[in-house]
């Protein structure tokens, strides 16, 4: 299937808003700081890293900038993200205290340092040249955002969500769950299809230990299991679906969402398959993916007694803006 790329990537307010958050988190930074944090764009290859294990990796760490820089670095972290998918990632940070607190009662240390300001902010090319690309990335444990603009155009793929613990089992916040509906509404869609149906969509007994696409550079739609199609799935079951992939959609800046949900809801769903793979109980290890012509949905919880949540978005040939920059390069070889 031919996708319109532009009515996808076309997004002046989120590039202007990107633009200027990123120019002035570098005025910000000394030349020190700057060699950690500012890359070159073009022939580099470091910024298709990314990770969300809490591993070491390029860029400057939030522990070592002052407050001001803080708050510049987290505005040009915020113009990715949605209100709610704003929201989402500093929950997602502030449990790396609650997480190295529940590790000390169980005995079990990590050989990681659970601390929320282990977060690295990187910018690759110059964000004022508007003829050219640029890119920047905010990486740590469970959160992945990559950036690319050109112009007005604009990739936020790959982008990643974890949770550890995904329920708190200790202290005041106890009960409290993060990346909730990401479950829930997954399970409500297996557990209440016919029995012909579930049998169709659940594709291994055995849930995966992580998410199939794990952190490459690609991926392909034969990476993970295809299970039951939309097409065979009942009105209310295909409604839960299509609540489910909007619902991951709309972690980006309402107007990327709004241009990726218009195109592939121009394009139909007859094409998009659910998988699930495990247990449909609750607190029992379990995986999903959501296959669609142009994207991949993937989610695993089977760490730490299934508390431990694991999901992402993708897109086949948006990620990392490769769309974007490969009509750049053919325009500019024409």
């Amino acid at each position: 299937m031919k996708h319109n790329n532009k009515l996808l990537t076309y997004a002046p307010e989120t590039a202007k808003l990107m633009r200027n958050a990123a120019s002035s988190f570098l005025k910000q930074l000394s030349s020190g700081q700057l060699k950690k944090a500012h890359f070159e764009f073009e022939s580099n290859q470091e910024r298709y890293e990314w990770n969300y294990t809490p591993v070491e990796r390029e860029g400057l760490l939030k522990s070592d900038m002052n407050h001001q820089q803080v708050s510049s670095a987290l505005e040009m972290m915020r113009t990715g993200y949605s209100v709610t998918g704003y929201d989402t990632a500093t929950k997602i940070i502030k449990l790396e205290n609650i997480l190295g607190d529940w590790e000390r009662i169980q005995g079990n240390l990590s050989r990681f340092d659970r601390d929320p300001e282990r977060y690295w902010f990187s910018v690759f090319g110059d964000p004022n040249q508007l003829d050219k690309p640029w890119s920047f990335r905010v990486g740590g444990h469970h959160i992945g955002l990559i950036a690319t603009v050109l112009g007005n155009d604009v990739s936020i793929l790959p982008l990643f969500f974890g949770a550890n613990p995904s329920e708190i089992k200790h202290g005041e916040d106890k009960g409290k769950r993060t990346l909730f509906e990401e479950e829930e509404w997954a399970r409500e869609i297996v557990v209440t299809l016919p029995d012909g149906h579930r049998n169709r969509a659940i594709v291994d007994p055995v849930a995966p230990p992580d998410i199939l696409s794990v952190n490459f550079r690609i991926v392909d739609r034969s990476s993970t299991p295809d299970g039951i199609p939309f097409s065979q799935l009942e009105n209310h079951s295909r409604d839960k679906l299509i609540r489910l992939i909007k619902h991951y959609i709309y972690r980006s800046s309402d107007e990327l969402a709004d241009n990726y949900w218009n195109t592939i809801d121009s394009q139909g769903f007859e094409n998009t398959f659910f998988a699930w793979a495990g247990s449909t109980k609750p607190g029992e290890g379990h995986y999903y993916n959501i296959k669609h012509d142009r994207f991949l949905i993937e989610y695993d919880n089977t760490q730490n007694q299934a508390n431990h949540i694991h999901s992402v978005f993708r897109d086949y040939t948006h990620d990392f803006g490769e769309d974007i920059l490969a009509d750049h390069y053919r325009n500019a070889h024409a």
